[in-house]
This record gives structure tokens, C-alpha cells and sequence, in this order.
């Protein structure tokens, strides 16, 4: 068995900061089998990332730095992303005989027209989807552009914790990577299927659909679990650490799951709802084959059966280590209930791979 699954000198850990932690994870491969290889998750200081920015560098460097420790990972490339908000992308078409390089500096000269801030606070990427449909001399080009500090700020706090960031991506693109490794629980095929993957994180839930394995359209609303930690806190007495730690280790009293946590799952079946009644008004969709749940609250006891009874549409926690193989320092009971909020972070670790 030793040496199948052969490190890479490539291998990239995902890394995901949220609102709330930091996620790490480290994926090897052998022929099309996935193994984890490490993982942690490491709580960051309140207010140390808001609204997905990074606010105090040095905390967030710091929870780097013991998310390493715990993970006990020799590696120190890193995969990261920045929220989908913090990103303009845009389809253009271009020449297809254009070489990288003159793509890029024709990207340059016209970035201007498709990006709303001077061009030196901007870092651009781009990437060619494939050849146009209206004439086989034009290729289809993704460009992405983002505020270099959005970039900077990420390169600095890893740099914190003696890391390097090798690849910047998009949330959106990481979560659209993880899913795919969790169509073949959902249907034999993937063609036509339009799959709802509901990300409810600590303040903010990310509505992401997705057909035919691509995201079609995005929105994220203000709410999130820090609402029921704060109501476990206020009613019970607790600290935001007891409130959180009651929230997934239990103990609480009797009349917890009648006047606590089932408003709260009410809540939340209301703000699924309406973020898929936007959906369903802004296009030619009136309906999804199935809803994913991800994210750190997705979790939270019944939550998936209420969605599903309510809305009639199948639904399920996604996991995206189902299938996979862990090494012998991953504790398997731990990462099965951290495994919905590690999407982002998989779909990062899966960047190794390309």
C-alpha cells in the first residue's frame, strides 16, 4: 500500500477563511480514487473576517498558523479564495489563433470597458471556455478581475503563518469543483439537472444553482447560524463559546428543540424558500431536481427532512468525502460532521489535480 498515493511535490492545502475559521484540507489521488490526508478546522477571533473580508490580519494569520499545527501537514502551498461578490466575470470573445500572451495583453488594453476600477488596483485571470457558436474563428474567453488588496490580503495572512498562495480562485468556482463529486448520489446523468446548493454559513447563506454542473446564478442573503448560537446564548445564559459548543455537542434543556432550534429551522426553511422564489423569477426556471445543503449550519438536526417535506424537492447534506479514502490521522467521525462546511475548501484541495 506504501507509496500509492504518491505526494506530489504539486499538491496544494485548500484553504477556506469564512467568517467564523479557518478550514484546512490536504487531498492526495490515485488513478480516479481521492484520499484525505489532513484535515482541521480552527476558530477564528470574532470580527477578524466580515462579510468575507479579512478585517485584523494578524488573527487571522494566527488561526493559520494553529490550523497548520492541528492539521500536522509538511505543506505550505495553499489554494485560496476570494467571495464571488469581490469578483467581476465576464464572457468575451476573442481571436482563437491569439497565443496566452497576446490574449492577455489584448485583455489589458480593452479591460477597461468591463472593469469599473482603475486597472493598477486590478488583478485579472482569464481562461478559454471553448470555441464561440457563431463562428469557429472566435473562441469564448472568461475574464475575472478582482481589487488586487481582495488578493494581497489573503497573500499576507498566509504569509503570517509561513505559507505561500499558489492559486487565488473563486469561491464559486471551488463549490461548482466539490459538487462534482457529489452528482452521481443525485442522478445517473448530469445532463439537465438543475441542483440547488444552499450554503449556510455563520452570518451569510449562499444560494448557488447549478445546471448541467455549471452555477447559473448566485445570491447571498444576511443570515446564518450565528442567530441560533446567539439565542442559545440569550436565553440559556451562556457565553458565544457555551452557546456554540451546546449547539453541536448538546446538553441543553428540555424545551431547547420546541423553542429554540425548531423557530430557528423554520427560519431558515423561509429564507431557503424565498432565495429560490428570486431564483425562479429571474429566468426560465420554475423548479430544481434537488437542493444541497453545505455550510456549518447545515447540519443542524432535521434540518434537511423540514426543507424537503416543505418544498417538496428532494434534499440532503452534502458530503463530498462519501466516496473518498482517509489517511490514518483524520478522525472519520469528526470530518463526516465538518464535511458540509468543507466544500469550498475541497473544491480548493482539488485545484491539485488540475
Amino acid at each position: 500500500m506504501l507509496g500509492l498515493f504518491n505526494k506530489k511535490a504539486n499538491t496544494l492545502l485548500g484553504i477556506d477563511i469564512s467568517s467564523t475559521s479557518v478550514k484546512l484540507l490536504e487531498l492526495s489521488r490515485q488513478g480516479d480514487r481521492y484520499r484525505v490526508e489532513a484535515y482541521a478546522v480552527e476558530p477564528l477571533p470574532p470580527n477578524a473576517v466580515v462579510e468575507k473580508n479579512i478585517a485584523e490580519l494578524e488573527g487571522v494569520g494566527q488561526a493559520l498558523a494553529r490550523v497548520l499545527l492541528k492539521a500536522k501537514t509538511s505543506l505550505r502551498n495553499v489554494a485560496v479564495a476570494i467571495a464571488g461578490s469581490a469578483v467581476i466575470t465576464k464572457t468575451i470573445e476573442m481571436d482563437a489563433g491569439l497565443s496566452d500572451d497576446e490574449m492577455e495583453n489584448q485583455l489589458k488594453i480593452e479591460a477597461d470597458q468591463y472593469i469599473p476600477y482603475p486597472l493598477d488596483e486590478v488583478a485579472i485571470d482569464f481562461e478559454v471556455q471553448g470555441v464561440s457558436a457563431r463562428s469557429p474563428e472566435r473562441v469564448n474567453v472568461l475574464l475575472a478581475a478582482c481589487r488586487k488588496e481582495n488578493v494581497e490580503v489573503r497573500e499576507a495572512a498566509l504569509a503570517l503563518a509561513g505559507l505561500t498562495a499558489r492559486v487565488v480562485d473563486v469561491e464559486a468556482y471551488a463549490l461548482e469543483r466539490s459538487y462534482g463529486l457529489l452528482t452521481r448520489h443525485l442522478a445517473a446523468s448530469q445532463e439537465g439537472l438543475t441542483v440547488a446548493v444552499v450554503d449556510i454559513g455563520a452570518t451569510m447563506t449562499t444560494l448557488s444553482v447549478l445546471h448541467n454542473g455549471r452555477i447559473i446564478y448566485t445570491r447571498e442573503q444576511l443570515f446564518g447560524g450565528r442567530q441560533l448560537t446567539e439565542e442559545i446564548q440569550r436565553r440559556y445564559g451562556l457565553t458565544i463559546e457555551q452557546a456554540g459548543l451546546a449547539k453541536k455537542q448538546g446538553g441543553l434543556p428540555d424545551d431547547y428543540v420546541n423553542e429554540v432550534l425548531q423557530p430557528f429551522r423554520e427560519a431558515l426553511v423561509q429564507q431557503v424558500s424565498r432565495s429560490l422564489q428570486f431564483f425562479f423569477a429571474s429566468g426560465q426556471y420554475n423548479s430544481v431536481d434537488h437542493i444541497l445543503l453545505a455550510g456549518g449550519t447545515a447540519s443542524v438536526s432535521g434540518l434537511d427532512r423540514l426543507i424537503e417535506q416543505r418544498l417538496g424537492t428532494p434534499t440532503r447534506v452534502a458530503n463530498p468525502f462519501s466516496e473518498m479514502s482517509l489517511s490514518s490521522k483524520v478522525n472519520a467521525g469528526a470530518l463526516a460532521s465538518d464535511a458540509p462546511a468543507l466544500m469550498i475548501a475541497c473544491g480548493l484541495a482539488l485545484r491539485s489535480f488540475d
